[in-house]
């Protein structure tokens, strides 16, 4: 029987935020394109990119302690920080680009000013941030840190932790008041919103089942209409695979020699939502602690301030869990289905290397309520049980590989572009930063993608983001102009009014 085919000149496989961004630059850049968008849920940004599911709500390097490392000799390596901060800034660009051409509106509705602190406990933890204030704060991308070990400082700047502390204990934080909290959910909608209305067509209940080269050297995506029952083909120049943990599966699919030899191992997570008005009220920052021995560098503890649905929120947390599910709506058979005969050596290596991080995971999933309590009364001393809930945040795929500095089977903290030698697919992996970075990972996806329109396209490139190909750290000037533009576009300069947002109701029914 002869196929029907649908033919496009882009496929974007599922609906959230890296997605939304490539089709947003793309839309820009190429408006003639025709981009077809094939997502299995019934709505945009509704898995990873969920206010509940993602952890990264604006990533900017200014408080994360993984993001810097002390050296051998004593000195704080901050390369990997002044990394994230850049690609946030891109990101923030580009919101502002859409914004003041009328794409997007009403920023405050994903973007809203919140302090951004580190937080340490004993002697040594407290000089190592001293150290890493004092190397951070003379840096271009990190100027206005201001560091504290003065309990009368430090009571100020967040009193809920401060409340009720032994006062022989040596504690210090570092401070910065430009950070943000960002729903990705709500920006990757509005994105939606805009492209549906310019001629992108975006398909939800459908889902890609298979993806095949043809002889021609384009693409075949067989997909199914789950309201529709039946099976669709399309045929495109370009497929981007950014299904959030099921992009592994597809990627395989594809077998392209670059989808060989790699692996994913899921981790979901968990957080403590706080149900007291009054003990949120006292809190208005995102606090980064440090890491456990053993812990994972997602699982780093982090009291955060959060906007969602009309109101502001606090939630603790990650604490980690494992499903072997890829996506919080997969199936449990997602992990093993995901070994093939090209990464089996690669998976068993991983299994064995990370032995440490396994027995993290199971003492993290037969944790009581009351033992992740007590990791949150090292952050607020007087927490009470009564006070807060768990809520089940969002499933992760961290991508595992052969690596020349790991060997065989390195577990990647990251988020990784796998894309075919001619350009013609790509998929993204991984987690964290993730979000936060979109614009930064999808312009390098393009760059490798469509190596023979980036020169053609550099110039609209620029006037959306003023600091491309450029190193902010460089150009102080231009990264204190970026600063005052971006701020202006998004409203950052403006007090937070705590009831002014309008996030979609259906984000809430999320928690379980």
């Amino acid at each position: 029987m002869s196929k029907n085919y649908a033919k496009t000149d882009v496929i974007l496989i599922g609906a959230g935020i890296m997605s939304a961004t490539l089709g947003s630059l793309l839309k820009e850049l190429v408006p003639e394109w025709k981009i077809r968008v094939f997502e299995k849920l019934d709505g945009a940004g509704q898995e990873s990119s969920n206010v509940w599911n993602n952890a990264g709500t604006g990533h900017a390097a200014l408080c994360e302690l993984n993001y810097t490392k002390e050296q051998e000799d004593g000195s704080i390596d901050i390369s990997k920080a002044i990394k994230v901060n850049e690609q946030f800034q891109v990101s923030k660009q580009f919101w502002s680009y859409l914004v003041n051409q009328g794409r997007i509106q009403n920023p405050q509705e994903f973007i809203m000013p919140l302090p951004h602190m580190s937080f340490v406990q004993g002697k040594e933890n407290v000089e190592f941030l001293r150290k890493r204030y004092q190397t951070m704060s003379t840096h271009p991308q990190f100027q206005g840190m201001e560091f504290s070990d003065d309990v009368k400082q430090l009571m100020e700047w967040m009193p809920l932790m401060m409340k009720d502390r032994s006062s022989n204990e040596a504690v210090a934080a570092t401070k910065m008041d430009s950070g943000t909290d960002v729903n990705f959910g709500t920006i990757t909608r509005k994105m939606f919103d805009h492209l549906e209305d310019n001629n992108l067509e975006i398909n939800y209940k459908h889902s890609v089942e298979d993806i095949k080269r043809l002889s021609d050297g384009t693409w075949e995506v067989k997909v199914y209409d789950r309201e529709q029952a039946r099976i669709e083909y399309h045929i495109t120049n370009f497929v981007f695979i950014g299904g959030g943990g099921g992009s592994l599966h597809l990627l395989q699919k594809t077998g392209i020699p670059e989808s060989k030899h790699i692996g994913g191992f899921p981790v979901s997570g968990l957080f403590m939502v706080c149900n007291n008005p009054e003990v949120i009220a006292e809190h208005r920052a995102k606090v980064y602690g440090k890491a456990k021995v053993g812990a994972p560098p997602m699982s780093v503890p982090h009291l955060d301030t959060r906007y969602i649905n009309n109101k502001q929120s606090l939630l603790f947390g990650p604490f980690a869990g494992f499903s072997p599910r890829f996506l919080k709506t997969g199936s449990l058979l997602d992990l093993f289905t995901s070994v093939k005969s090209d990464n089996l050596v690669t998976m068993s290596a991983a299994g064995v290397k990370n032995a440490s991080l396994t027995k993290y995971l199971i003492e993290q999933v037969i944790s009581s309520k009351e033992k992740r309590m007590e990791e949150l009364r090292e952050f607020i001393p007087n927490a009470k049980s009564e006070d807060w809930s768990l809520a089940v945040a969002g499933q992760r795929v961290q991508v595992i590989k052969d690596t020349d500095s790991g060997g065989k089977g390195t577990l990647q903290f990251g988020t990784e572009v796998v894309s075919s030698s001619d350009g013609s697919i790509a998929a993204l992996l991984g987690a964290s930063p993730g979000a936060s970075t979109a614009v930064h990972v999808m312009l390098e996806l393009m760059e490798k993608c469509f190596p023979q329109k980036i020169k053609e396209w550099e110039p609209k490139i620029k006037e959306m983001i003023p600091s491309y190909g450029l190193i902010l750290a460089e150009h102080p000037e231009l990264l204190k102009d970026i600063h005052k533009t971006t701020d202006e576009a998004l409203g950052l300069n403006k007090k937070p009014l705590h009831s002014y947002l309008s996030t979609d109701e259906s984000e809430i029914s999320k928690t379980s």
